[in-house]
């Protein structure tokens, strides 16, 4: 996998997400740097996992939709004197 990355408006959009929640949640201010070294320290050490997670639901999702591809094939059959 290769190394998660963001564009510069997405990493800006983020760092000001981070700060906010360190002033509202925790009473805290912090600085573009300290969120980007957070940013990145999440990034690395637990991104996969929210990626997995993105993976997995993109797979059920599919499955899914192929399911219900399939019964709309077999919604367009026509009866024949065959059985199954």
């Amino acid at each position: 996998m290769e190394k998660l990355k963001f564009s510069e408006e997405e990493k800006r959009q983020i760092v000001q997400k981070v700060k906010i929640y360190f002033t509202e949640e925790l009473d805290q201010d912090i600085g573009n740097f300290d969120a980007e070294f957070l940013i990145d320290f999440f990034a690395e050490e637990v991104g996969a996992y929210f990626y997995n997670r993105g993976l997995y639901d993109a797979q059920a999702l599919f499955s899914k939709k192929v399911d219900e591809l399939g019964e709309s094939i077999y919604e367009l059959e026509r009866p024949t004197e065959f059985s199954r």
